[in-house]
């Protein structure tokens, strides 16, 4: 299978931009563009290439938005979909599905700044690290406005432990981010041109886009999509569970293309639970994994912090088990192991 050419509505001027895909116009363009360049359906894939897509949604990859994602270049994200959508038109014939997770959140949520209060009663800022020893001395406590809707007896008492529960795990505090990935809201969806090639690829390929919720728990963080940072409270009753069905999902395929935001946070995690299962199935499937560097960027704030090297790290890591480290540069075809 050759690479198919990009479209010519897509637009590179629009990668940072929010806009309305027109629906059944470009459908009917896919449904030509299959006739025209012999794409057969999905479902007749001899081998399986799935492309998991981490939170590609507008809270991390557009500038004005709440915790974009910019690299050391400042464009890390923007640049990242511009070649991320390319990839996805020039191989439409060749990816089976696409699978973008989508992070997802209400004000109400332990990490969230209403979940918390000082002893004014004043909610703690954006960024601020909250740590066991701060809840066990009465610096933060849970905002007992928000207990009757929680699914806890005692909420203090679960955010003791929640917090102990970082501590334990020796990972990070419990970071208070801003509000983002609000449902209903527009940082909540996929930015629009990758909306736009999602959509292009599944009238084309006659292959549903397999939309992955994750983070809509208000009870734990849920930084990889295939489990919770906290299964359970003080009493070892569960308050949330792995995502084996989705982990099973991933594990079907031939192959598994990872790209999305961050790198040093959803996306190493993400990959990190997935290789935590592989290892336990069997440690070869990790062959099976495709990191798409240049379409990934990790978090950097200029002056404050960069996780750039962190994020190099865990690549490093994920590579020695057996991973494989690609771009966009080098056609599909020629990846090891990819048989079309």
């Amino acid at each position: 299978m050759t690479t198919t050419p990009i479209p010519t509505f897509f637009n590179v001027d629009k990668v940072d931009q929010v806009y309305r895909v027109p629906y059944q116009e470009r459908a009917v363009a896919a449904r030509a563009w299959a006739q025209k360049y012999a794409i057969a359906p999905a479902s007749r894939d001899r081998f399986r290439l799935g492309l998991l897509l981490i939170d590609v949604q507008n809270t991390f990859c557009l500038p004005e938005f709440e915790l974009y994602v910019g690299g050391r270049s400042g464009r890390g994200a923007v640049e990242d979909n511009r070649r991320l959508s390319q990839f996805i038109y020039q191989n439409l014939g060749v990816i089976t599905a696409i699978a973008p997770t989508l992070d997802t959140h209400t004000a109400a949520q332990i990490f969230h700044p209403l979940f918390w209060v000082d002893s004014a009663g004043h909610h703690p800022a954006p960024m601020t690290m909250i740590n066991y020893d701060e809840v066990v001395a009465g610096k933060w406590q849970v905002n007992p406005d928000l207990a009757p809707y929680m699914a806890v007896k005692d909420l203090q008492e679960f955010a003791l432990h929640y917090t102990h529960r970082l501590t334990e795990n020796s990972k990070y505090p419990l970071t208070i981010w801003p509000y983002h990935s609000m449902l209903g809201g527009i940082g909540h969806a996929l930015v629009s041109v990758i909306e736009e090639a999602c959509f292009f690829h599944s009238v084309a390929r006659n292959s549903p886009t397999h939309y992955e919720i994750k983070g809509s728990n208000p009870l734990t963080e849920n930084y990889s999509v295939l489990s919770p940072e906290v299964l359970e409270d003080g009493q070892g009753t569960a308050i949330a569970t792995k995502n084996q069905r989705f982990t099973d999902m991933l594990l079907n395929f031939d192959a598994i293309v990872v790209a999305g935001q961050a790198k040093s946070h959803c996306v190493a995690w993400s990959v990190e639970d997935l290789l935590t299962e592989i290892n336990a199935r069997d440690p070869q499937l990790a062959h099976k994994i495709y990191l798409l560097e240049d379409c990934t960027s990790p978090v950097v704030v200029p002056d404050v912090v960069d996780f750039t090297e962190a994020a190099d790290a865990a690549y490093e890591r994920f590579a020695a088990a057996g991973m494989h480290r690609v771009t966009t540069t080098t056609p599909l075809s020629a990846w090891p192991g990819i048989e079309l």
